[in-house]
């Protein structure tokens, strides 16, 4: 069964690099990755996988599926381009690394009981749509969740960050920025905020940081703004000091409406990423695979500072995100550069990528074949979570 899995990727190598070399000549920003979505439905349609477009009224996802019963295996497809200068973060590659690794699976997946689906999940760079999709139920009949992500370095997959992306809205009164002193603007509000945030940081014994700040109140400095916003997010280890920190902000606002006769509005942005969870007996299998593959050298679990959709469906089923180097050892090309979205079309990137595609796949052939590899997966899944 594996070397049928091995031949065909092979056999359709030339199908996976024109996958990759479509969005990279294409790349579409989140949410309007039409082009993208329609190229791999097209595809997963030609393989006789049954899909459904639109999938939850998401116009670039769906959801797509080949074989009968359980258990369900699912790979996940990304294919935004994060900004105008293309796919920085190597996003068309891990659209055909899931897809070799589905199509591959395909062929012998009839001889068991075992469900492949393939899910699009558009706008990673941009409230990623996998947390909505979890929101709305759409893990509750998968078993485990698989996906390789393109780096400068191969690692095990290990944690992100998780996020809260809060906004801060102060009104005041709008006046003469030289007159009516006694009168607090709205950017007291923030500055009286700001200012209590750092001494929280020094209060709490969990990690956490305020980033990528973006603060609006007007443009012209001859008047005093009877607004002032500001947009930045929380970033911790865990949600849950996520939330206390986020808690302990609605408490500071509300002391400054209170101290300065504002008015002021929170909520969220953009959805919130909870962190990854990476399944141990999962990564050790997909190593494993990975290594028959031919990628002998892999570093410990990368714990990025990012966050990662996958993070919060990883609180559902049992997922992991390995990632895979797709550069030559002496390169000097870093992760999110136009240099290496042009990495992503060479050839050791494609081979690299053609081997993770195997991993992928052999990891999922082994938890249809092997029950207790999957029932230890799930214990593990559950004594996390609870």
């Amino acid at each position: 069964m594996k070397q049928k899995i091995v031949s065909y990727l092979k056999s359709i190598e030339s199908d996976l690099f024109n996958i990759s070399k479509y969005f990279y000549d294409n790349p579409e920003t989140s949410f309007n990755e039409y082009k993208s979505c329609k190229y791999l439905i097209d595809i997963l349609k030609k393989n006789n996988f049954n899909v459904q477009e639109n999938y939850y009224n998401i116009p670039t996802s769906f959801y797509a599926e080949f074989g009968k019963g359980y258990p369900k295996i699912c790979f996940f497809c990304e294919y935004d381009a994060p900004s105008e200068i293309g796919h920085v973060s190597g996003h068309n590659l891990v659209s055909s690394i899931s897809l070799g690794a589905a199509l591959s699976l395909s062929k012998v997946i009839d001889n068991f009981s075992g469900t492949i689906i393939v899910m699009g999940t558009p706008g990673e760079s941009l409230s990623g749509s996998k947390v909505t999709l979890a929101k709305q139920g759409a893990f509750k009949d998968i078993d485990v969740g698989l996906m390789v992500h393109p780096d400068e370095v191969t690692c095990q997959s290990g944690s992100s960050m998780a996020i809260l992306p809060l906004k801060i809205k102060f009104r005041g009164k709008e006046t003469l920025s030289y007159e009516n002193t006694d009168v607090s603007s709205s950017l007291n509000g923030l500055l009286y905020t700001f200012n209590s945030i750092n001494l929280l940081k020094q209060s709490i014994n969990e990690n956490f940081h305020i980033d990528k700040l973006v603060i609006n109140s007007g443009t012209d400095p001859y008047i005093s703004s009877n607004t002032t916003e500001a947009k930045f997010y929380i970033r911790s280890k865990s949600i849950s000091t996520a939330i206390y920190v986020e808690k302990r902000i609605r408490k500071i606002v509300d002391n400054a409406n209170s101290l300065l006769n504002l008015d002021s509005e929170i909520c969220f942005f953009q959805l919130p990423y909870r962190e990854l969870i990476t399944n141990k007996r999962l990564s050790r299998l997909f190593c494993h695979n990975l290594k028959e593959a031919g990628i002998i050298d892999i570093c410990n679990e990368k714990n990025t500072v990012s966050g990662l959709s996958l993070g919060t469906v990883s609180h559902y089923i049992p997922c992991i995100h390995p990632y895979i180097s797709i550069l030559d050892k002496n390169s000097s090309v870093n992760y999110f550069t136009k240099e290496f979205a042009d990495e992503t079309l060479t050839k050791h990137a494609q081979q690299n990528a053609l081997k993770a595609s195997q991993a992928l796949s052999l990891t999922a052939l082994d938890l249809i074949q092997n029950d207790m590899l999957l029932k230890e997966v799930k214990k593990e899944f559950f004594n996390k979570i609870e």
